[in-house]
């Protein structure tokens, strides 16, 4: 999935680990992620998650499409860090799958926490992560 996701590549993003229901990303901040104050647009670290969700989910073959997400951020992230995005599956259903995403730094502190749910279409897609 990574070879065909742009915004993905454009964040850095490399896969440490994948299984199916499970993958391990990592992305290091850079400055044109930050927000005005200096620190690391949340949006960032979400599409981080976003991206884990989408990877995991998808890891079986079949299409799965975000239905709805969250996110608590813990810890401000700094230019610099590392983050580190791991998937955990806590259902995965026919038609639905929910997803909690840990987001760490170099530092293995929690800096976010993630939790998405998806909806498989029952399609299928060629894997490629």
């Amino acid at each position: 999935m990574l070879q065909n996701d742009a915004f993905s590549q454009w964040m850095g993003i490399e896969v440490m680990e994948s299984e199916p229901g499970y993958c391990k990303l990592s992305m290091k901040i850079r400055e044109e992620m930050t927000n005005g104050f200096g620190v690391c647009h949340g949006g960032i670290t979400f599409s981080l998650a976003d991206s884990a969700l989408a990877f995991a989910s998808n890891s079986r073959g079949s299409i799965s499409l975000a239905l709805e997400n969250n996110i608590n951020f813990t810890k401000k992230v700094n230019v610099g860090d590392l983050l580190i995005a791991e998937t955990e599956e806590l259902q995965n259903g026919r038609t639905i799958g929910v997803y909690k995403v840990h987001i760490s730094n170099q530092n293995e502190e929690l800096v976010a926490e993630f939790r998405g749910t998806v909806y498989r279409t029952g399609k299928q897609h060629k894997q490629d992560n």
